[in-house]
């Protein structure tokens, strides 16, 4: 639905709406993607496919993938986790309309701890590639920029969120019936 005054969907003081499916759709795209590679990891993982893809860098996805890091997580592979956490990153960013930002502040900072968390991990497995294993992993490189790149705009969508809250408890309105999206101007149609 389009809002009935056009100019709510952006948040006071924001040029454009982090909330807006033009902002959205690449992260819950990039997510998409993550969590296909990601599963395809796992099937390595799991031994339901005998190799896994690597061109670059010889055995090094092989070396990575039955290191003891990825093995922290047993029984569960790690890029399992990864992939639940990608399809997670997907179905937050999808859920909400437009003024999501405004109207489920809750599922905005949810999605923002999907998403956030999600990359810290993905640098420091990055990181300690080399560092201890020295190897590198093709896919898990391409996982890793992934998490990276979703970071920004879903961090943007969560800041809008969290101003709105902010704006809502100082002018006397309840924090909790605010952050679940109750107070009756925040909960018009999307």
């Amino acid at each position: 639905m389009i809002d009935a005054q056009a100019g709510d969907a952006t948040p006071p003081g924001w040029s454009y709406n982090p909330s807006d499916w033009s902002q959205r759709l690449p992260i819950i795209a990039l997510a998409a993607l993550g969590a296909a590679i990601a599963g395809y990891l796992s099937l390595f993982q799991l031994q339901w496919l005998a190799d896994v893809w690597e061109p670059f860098f010889g055995d090094g996805s092989r070396r990575i993938l039955t290191s003891w890091v990825s093995q922290l997580t047993h029984p569960v592979p790690d890029a399992a986790l990864g992939a639940f956490t990608y399809l997670l990153d997907a179905v937050t960013g999808a859920i909400g309309g437009r003024r999501r930002w405004k109207t489920m502040p809750w599922m905005v900072i949810l999605f923002g701890l999907a998403v956030g968390p999600l990359g810290v991990v993905s640098v420091v497995l990055v990181i300690l590639q080399p560092v201890l294993f020295d190897a590198w992993c093709t896919l898990c490189l391409a996982s890793g920029v992934i998490s990276v790149l979703m970071i920004g705009p879903a961090m943007d969508e969560v800041l809008a969120g969290l101003q709105h809250v902010r704006r809502e408890v100082r002018t006397g309105r309840s924090l909790w019936r605010t952050f679940w999206g109750l107070n009756n101007d925040a909960t018009a149609s999307d």
